[in-house]
């Protein structure tokens, strides 16, 4: 049964901002409660002081007069400003916007920091400018009041009033009127509302006439557009807002030439390489992830690592993740080998000395790409590398610093040690992968991150299974059963029903191997269940392979419920599950899987032929084992092999007593011998004991045929 993991996505963790350049907020800093702001492209970790909790509650009551907060509400609310550096009205109105936008509450944190940023940009710049009429400067005066206060909306409101005088004399007043759509943008920037934002930075570029005086001034409104839409689009999932900043940024590309504005050129190519990377990540096919490659390479032509190091870094980040998003939808490896090349290349300069938490986010996705190549490979080697990348990731992303992140990552690190463990048979790798993915458990809990909590509970529970399954008793396969059912409450089948499906089949091998150990069909009954719920969503249309091997082990299932039973229904129901399997799992597309298939479905035709008196089951369980024997060679598989020619053996043993053939007794005692010497020189003890009981009665055919 071939598990089904979780590993987290290897994060872009770049998501481009194009603030304006004049205005610089400062940096926030405290002791606690460590998070990234905006998945920002070079990561920028702030701390705010409070606890996620603590904010989340604030949010909730932003709207309630300050005498009805609690103390401890008064007190975070102080501690705000004083981190923030804004005034108690601005607190509560950036927590109000909070609470009048959907954001997940492990971001409520990143984005009070995102609005306080906003806000001082807003106090440095909503002041009057030189040529103001009076009545300007006097609504001006008032919008820089409300944003002192905190009234954005009236802010806002204000600043339409100036931007109709201003339009009244266009000629004069062009530049002017161009900033104050501009610092609406910001407004709206500032209220998390991106594609208003966007309006507004179209309308101020659409100001200008095109190649004019102000082009510069343009390019720059046009590149705050392309921007804000991309955050509609990342964050929000719309792909029409990310189609249009792709758009934008190529024609940014053109109005910024490379021969004009290099450094400009590349910036703008590397913004548009990660709006491609995001909606081809989306999307089917490889088109659009292959045309962010080439952008970022295009970037890289200007962005070198003599000139700009950090930015270089950067973009080889950025195309990593790009190449590595399209070696996951290719069967060769040459695109996860490009992308790991590409994170080394960073690695180069962002070091662990020089930015820490960027150097993190790299070596995660460095450990991500490293996993899927390993998985593509017989060996173990890039998995340990994997491994390695992942612990060096946590040297940074501590639990006290990133909590989430070093959760996340603790669930990566925890597939790639169970995937070693699997691949070597070491017991102490799934050990340490159940120690990790309980780690990543107290801070990745239910009410936090709910679908993350529910990902790594499934992960933990295939850690227990196969724990369980090589310790040969019951209590790791039990808590594997709860460590799937928590999954289930969050994996519901209406909100992610390929997950839900994912985790029903893992359910269903867990309560599978329970039912070897048990006398009864309870377990194995309920891991049929499981197996059929899997399927409603696990169809052969939708995930082929994933519905075949649903199918094997149901198959499975079914034998092991018709070898405890009288009648001939569940292995009659099993033959079905292995035949509809091997329509997807074909020689050609799965050549093992379709032999171990071909296997299991002689076994339960053998199974189905003890039971009946005819020859018919017989002779279609030497067919499939035949089958199997052209994959399941001596050279490739040799214990496969040895008991494939076993069941066979089996089989033709039956089979030459029903048909008195001492010829074919003969030809069966000479295979089961076979499995009998490869078993035993392949230290498989127990099968090599089974066999020779079998030896003996074919011994004993072949004797009695021939007296006849």
């Amino acid at each position: 049964m071939k598990p089904h993991l979780c590993l987290v996505a290897a994060a872009l963790g770049m998501y481009f901002f194009a603030l304006n350049t004049t205005a610089h907020a400062q940096q926030v800093k405290a002791e606690t409660g460590g998070i990234a702001i905006g998945r920002d492209v070079i990561q920028s970790t702030v701390v705010i002081g409070i606890a996620q909790e603590k904010v989340d509650e604030l949010v909730r009551d932003a709207k309630r007069p300050l005498e009805e907060l609690t103390t401890q509400q008064r007190e975070n609310i102080a501690l705000l400003k004083e981190k923030l550096d804004l005034n108690e009205r601005q607190v509560r109105a950036a927590l109000a916007i909070l609470g009048e936008n959907d954001i997940p509450p492990e971001r409520l944190a990143a984005k009070l920091v995102e609005i306080a940023e906003r806000f001082k940009v807003l106090q440095e710049t909503a002041s009057a400018q030189s040529g103001d009429d009076p009545k300007i400067v006097a609504l001006k005066t008032d919008a820089q009041g409300a944003i002192e206060v905190g009234e954005l909306a009236k802010a806002d409101a204000l600043l339409a009033d100036v931007e109709t005088e201003q339009r009244q004399a266009l000629d004069r007043l062009a530049a002017n009127a161009a900033e104050t759509s501009a610092r609406r943008g910001e407004i709206s920037l500032a209220r998390l509302r991106y594609s208003e934002a966007a309006k507004h930075f179209a309308k101020a570029a659409g100001v200008f006439p095109p190649n004019g005086a102000y082009e510069d001034k343009r390019i720059s409104y046009l590149q705050q557009e392309a921007s804000a839409l991309f955050q509609q689009g990342a964050e929000f999932g719309d792909n029409g807002a990310l189609l249009s900043s792709i758009e934008r940024y190529k024609r940014l590309v053109d109005l910024a030439p490379r021969e004009r504005v290099p450094l400009e050129w590349a910036r703008i190519q590397d913004g548009l390489g990660i709006a491609l990377t995001i909606f081809g990540r989306r999307e089917s096919g490889t088109a659009i992830l292959e045309e962010a490659v080439v952008t970022f390479r295009e970037a890289l032509k200007e962005r070198t690592r003599e000139r700009v190091p950090l930015d270089w870094a950067m973009t080889q980040t950025n195309l990593g993740a790009a190449l590595f998003r399209l070696g996951e939808r290719e069967s060769a490896t040459a695109k996860l080998e490009e992308a790991i090349a590409a994170y080394r290349q960073a690695l180069k300069e962002r070091t662990r000395e020089r930015a820490p938490l960027e150097w993190a986010t790299t070596q995660r996705n460095l450990g991500n790409a490293l996993f899927r190549l390993g998985e593509r490979e017989s060996g173990t080697a890039t998995f340990e590398e994997a491994v390695a990348a992942y612990r060096a990731a946590l040297k940074e992303w501590t639990r006290e610093l990133a909590p989430l992140q070093w959760a996340l990552t603790n669930n990566d690190l925890g597939v790639a040690l169970f995937s070693l463990g699997w691949r070597e048979g070491d017991r102490a790798k799934f050990e340490d992968a159940v120690t990790v993915y309980r780690e990543a458990l107290k801070e990745q809990t239910r009410e936090r991150v709910p679908l993350a909590w529910a990902q790594t509970q499934n992960n933990l529970g295939l850690a227990l299974w196969r724990l369980g399954e090589r310790e040969g008793r019951t209590a790791r396969l039990e808590e594997a059963v709860v460590a799937y059912r928590e999954a289930l409450k969050e994996r519901t089948r209406e909100r992610v029903p390929l997950d839900w499906a994912q985790t029903q089949s893992n359910l269903g091998n867990a309560l599978s191997s329970l039912g070897e150990h048990e006398s009864g069909t309870v377990k194995l009954e309920e891991a049929v269940a499981a197996y059929r719920d899997a399927l409603k969503e696990w169809t052969r249309e939708r995930v082929p392979l994933d519905w075949a091997q649903t199918q094997s082990n149901l198959g499975a299932a079914l034998w092991r419920l018709g070898e405890r039973e009288s009648g001939t229904a569940k292995l009659e129901e099993a033959i079905v599950a292995y035949r509809e399997a091997l329509k997807e799992r074909t020689r050609g597309r799965t050549p093992r899987e379709w032999a171990v298939t071909q296997n299991n479905l002689g076994i339960a035709l053998f199974r189905l032929g003890e039971r009946g008196s005819g020859t018919g089951e017989l002779e279609e369980a030497i067919a499939a084992y035949r089958e199997a024997l052209k994959e399941h060679t001596p050279e490739r598989y040799p214990l496969d092999w040895a008991g494939t020619l076993g069941n066979e053996g089996l089989a033709l043993m039956l089979l030459s007593e029903r048909r008195q053939d001492a010829p074919m007794a003969v030809t069966a005692l000479s295979q089961i011998n076979k499995a009998v010497e490869t078993m035993r020189n392949g230290g498989d003890a127990p099968s090599a004991a089974f066999y020779e009981q079998q030896v003996l009665r074919a011994r004993a055919i072949v004797e009695r045929l021939r007296r006849q």
